[in-house]
């Protein structure tokens, strides 16, 4: 079956191709008023200067009008710090309205031919990378990851034009898992290879038989999407304090919506291993009253610490809950994983209509 024309995006190309249109009828008064060479150089004088009159590894940016006017502020700062080029860009935006209005078309068309990568919401450098897994078997997930200086970092550069979803299962399957401190990778040639991995690896070596049930539940949820792609990766054992050999804490799983970038916990907390007290026979029902509080301290300050390190608030799940996961994964977590994109605050298609 073909795939469905998204109506915004067409809508939009149009608007595209009506402003090259313009852009084009206006040059011939535009190079002959400001003496410059050529459509090429034209560009290039403009076309050029977007990383220095923007912040685009940072900001994300809605509309043709805040594209605009933050550039146009970027050249101001530049032109007051005595740069050349800029100062000449503003001689000729206040001299000239053939260039002014050339100007403003060529940043309008800018903006929506990068619309998607500038007003898509993306990780800080800090959470741009992830760290999974036991103490010696930790996997590291970055969104663009490289090796340099014996260690893994991201080319921040490229963070804004990432392609996938921030971390679903396109972006694992694009980027891989990286091996600390090595220049290494797990590569998954396929989505089964990737989700055997999770299971099979990840997951299982946990030892929790209620995680290796949630994870089986969300296998098979990718497997039987129409577009599993982009379906958050359901995150196992994420790490408190990342790449430290010291482990402090782990949550059992984490989901991030890859629009909105909102990132929630998954703790499965049975009695047997968060509640339970061995060896107290000996012990008065006060020390007993003493080590289960210690316990419910110890718990509860995980995830008020997970929240204040890393934004995630923690579902916990408790008996009651664990003795039906496929309940619990079709009720609880797989509304988690069924994301959509939020409707833009631009309609392309009311711009073409009425503008």
């Amino acid at each position: 079956m073909a795939k469905k024309r998204d109506p915004d995006k067409s809508a939009r190309n149009r608007i595209i191709k009506d402003l090259k249109e313009r852009l084009k009828a206006l040059q011939p008064d535009v190079l002959r008023t400001t003496g410059i060479r050529s459509e090429l150089s034209l560009n290039a004088i403009i076309g050029s200067k977007n990383d220095e009159y923007l912040d685009l590894k940072n900001d994300v940016i809605n509309s043709d009008a805040e594209f605009i006017n933050k550039w146009l502020s970027g050249l101001k700062k530049m032109s007051q710090l005595g740069d050349d080029a800029a100062i000449r860009l503003v001689s000729l935006l206040r001299a000239n309205n053939f260039f002014k209005n050339y100007l403003m078309l060529y940043l309008k068309r800018s903006f929506l031919i990068h619309f998607d990568e500038l007003s898509k919401k993306r990780p800080s450098l800090d959470k741009s990378e992830i760290w999974i897994g036991q103490e010696n078997a930790n996997y590291g997930l970055f969104v663009t990851p490289r090796f340099k200086d014996g260690k893994w970092e991201n080319d921040k550069s490229e963070i804004r034009a990432f392609s996938y979803g921030y971390w679903t299962i396109g972006h694992v399957l694009s980027t891989g898992l990286v091996i600390p401190n090595k220049n290494k990778k797990i590569e998954f040639k396929d989505l089964d290879q990737l989700l055997i991995f999770f299971t099979e690896t990840l997951v299982r070596n946990s030892g929790s038989q209620y995680e290796y049930d949630i994870a089986d539940q969300y296998a098979e949820f990718v497997k039987n999407s129409d577009n599993p792609l982009n379906i958050p990766f359901m995150i196992p054992e994420f790490r408190y304090l990342g790449i430290e050999k010291k482990h402090k804490y782990r949550l059992d799983f984490m989901i991030t919506n890859p629009y909105t970038l909102e990132r929630v916990g998954i703790e499965l907390s049975p009695w047997s291993t968060h509640g339970y007290l061995s060896k107290i026979g000996d012990l008065t029902q006060k020390e007993i009253n003493e080590m289960a509080l210690d316990n419910f301290e110890y718990e509860m300050t995980k995830h008020k610490n997970f929240f204040k390190r890393h934004g995630i608030f923690s579902l916990i799940y408790t008996d009651s809950d664990l003795k039906d996961c496929k309940k619990l994964f079709k009720e609880d977590i797989q509304p988690l994983l069924e994301v959509e994109q939020p409707v833009t605050q631009i309609s392309f298609s009311i711009m073409e209509e009425f503008l």
